[in-house]
């Protein structure tokens, strides 16, 4: 009598593919922070796959996930290697050799976004590579733990767990070594880049005190400097660039006459200008969060531009971050007298490293795609007829000025409150033209004119205000800015392709 043997399980393989994956990238991190951190493969290829993404793929992950897009996008690239991991795991127990060859594609994949990174070296690939000779074995000699030994019966087979068991401790207990060895090495890193224990030195043109009543102070309404913590952050970076400033360097080149370059020292040893700026990022929705201001501390901008000699013929500042992003700017708007800096501190304090320590741009009245270059290292004067920035190649605007948006804070959309005297509020920019007048209606009635707190420049946003008699039932509220040119918010809405969002933000309320 033949006896059948009983088929392996499929659950002790895939996890055999999730332990050798886990040691395959333990190892390649280890390598990436002994080498360089940005080759590490997750990274690697979670940047080129920002890169691939098109504009509608990235206005709905910050629409829907905001701030959190990019643990977003990480945890599904752990996610996706995770599945792909397992099916290799089974697909070992009876094609070992195709599913070396699957470890070693995801490897190679690897390696490919790594040298496709802006300033990639060759031994950017060793990350990669090292995952392959790691995970291959690993997931070999699981399999020949998986192995099974002869059973109480003649023909018959049985799973030798103990030995499976051991070899996945050992390769989970090398993953873990490997990955916290790497963590270490990172966050060590990370201190010694930071600016901790920097003092900044004072400015030699500081702004002037914030107007009396400026901030209004309502329970629910944005403070009017918005705390570095709470400052929005959208940019392509998948992990904070960590630049040493000792070792950080600005070049100011192309169509110049003097090239120039500065090491951080020296821009500390310059004149600082204190100013104080809104920000606003092109994919801010209608009433969306992606608004911030701040009091900033910089070299000025124009100043620098001066010294190198901007030569004829250029109009396009394309400014290089750490990361290899780019970033295009209009030379007019910078020479034209606004307060452009290169920032080195924010709100008091040193530029936090999620906001672009050592130094970013600002230039008001641009959104931030074409105007806040973070972690900058690079001001190239070109044409924009000759080269182009990172967005702009994707088919966003070369010229994005910042239209003038307003939204309600207070009261909440779907909000319930009291019937009586209750306040509508909010904030509005119109940066570098400022903001005239703010006004509001209800259930589309007649505008009433809300009143505006003052505001330093009109580089910055205002606050607004409007005491409201409430009525029983639900209402829509609706608010529209009036900029300084006499330019009303329109009523259209219009998605942020390609130069920004347009239209009027509403809320609907329940009066109780």
């Amino acid at each position: 009598m033949t006896v059948k043997k009983r088929a392996r399980p499929p659950i002790a393989a895939a996890v055999s593919g999730l332990l050798a994956a886990t040691a395959a990238l333990g190892a390649a991190e280890l390598a990436a922070a002994l080498l360089r951190p940005q080759a590490s493969p997750l990274l690697a290829v979670g940047s080129a796959f920002i890169d691939l993404t098109p504009a509608w793929l990235k206005d709905f992950a910050i629409r829907t996930f905001g701030a959190n897009d990019k643990p977003v996008l990480l945890l599904g690239l752990v996610t996706a290697v995770a599945a792909c991991a397992a099916a290799v795991g089974v697909l070992s127990t009876r094609r070992p050799r195709v599913a070396a060859g699957g470890l070693t594609a995801l490897s190679a994949i690897a390696t490919v976004a790594a040298l496709s990174r802006p300033h990639a070296v060759p031994t950017d690939a060793l990350p990669s590579l090292i995952a392959a000779v790691t995970g291959v074995p690993a997931l070999l000699v699981l399999r020949r733990a998986r192995e099974t030994a002869p059973g109480p019966l003649p023909g018959t087979v049985r799973a030798d767990r103990r030995a499976l068991l051991r070899t996945g401790v050992a390769v989970l207990g090398f993953a873990a070594i490997s990955g916290g060895t790497a963590r270490a090495v990172n966050a060590a890193r990370d201190a010694a880049a930071g600016g901790a224990g920097l003092t900044l030195p004072l400015p030699s043109d500081p702004a002037r005190p914030l107007p009396p009543g400026s901030d209004l102070r309502l329970p629910g309404l944005s403070s009017f400097t918005t705390p570095n913590r709470s400052f929005y952050r959208v940019d392509t970076a998948l992990v904070v660039p960590r630049v040493p400033y000792r070792d950080w360097r600005l070049r100011i080149h192309g169509l110049v006459d003097r090239p120039v370059e500065l090491t951080f020292d020296q821009i500390l040893s310059r004149p600082l200008l204190e100013r104080d700026i809104t920000l606003t990022c092109v994919s801010n929705e209608v009433g969306g969060p992606y608004a911030g201001h701040a009091r900033w501390l910089g070299v000025d901008l124009a100043g620098l531009l001066r010294e190198a000699g901007v030569r004829s013929g250029a109009d396009q500042i394309l400014s290089r971050s750490a990361d290899g992003w780019t970033g295009g700017t209009a030379v007019e708007a910078v020479l034209d007298g606004r307060d452009a800096l290169v920032a080195i501190g924010m709100n008091g304090e040193v530029l936090p490293a999620a906001h672009g320590f050592p130094a970013r741009m600002i230039v008001p009245g641009l959104y931030g795609y074409v105007s806040a270059t973070k972690w900058v290292t690079e001001i190239k004067l070109t044409r924009f007829a000759d080269e182009q920035a990172y967005w702009t190649r994707r088919g966003w605007a070369e010229s994005a000025p910042i239209k003038t948006a307003s939204r309600i804070e207070v009261p909440k959309p779907f909000a319930r409150i009291p019937a009586g005297r209750t306040t509508i509020a909010g904030t509005a920019w119109a940066q570098h033209r400022g903001v005239a007048a703010v006004e509001v209606r209800v259930d589309e009635g007649p505008w009433a004119q809300a009143l505006l707190a003052p505001s330093p420049t009109p580089d910055t946003w205002r606050q607004w205000h409007l005491d409201w008699a409430a009525t029983r039932g639900d209402h829509h509220l609706e608010v529209r800015a009036t900029n300084t040119a006499g330019e009303v918010q329109p009523s259209q809405r219009t998605p942020p392709f390609p130069d920004g969002a347009t239209g009027r933000h509403s809320v609907l309320v329940t009066v109780r």
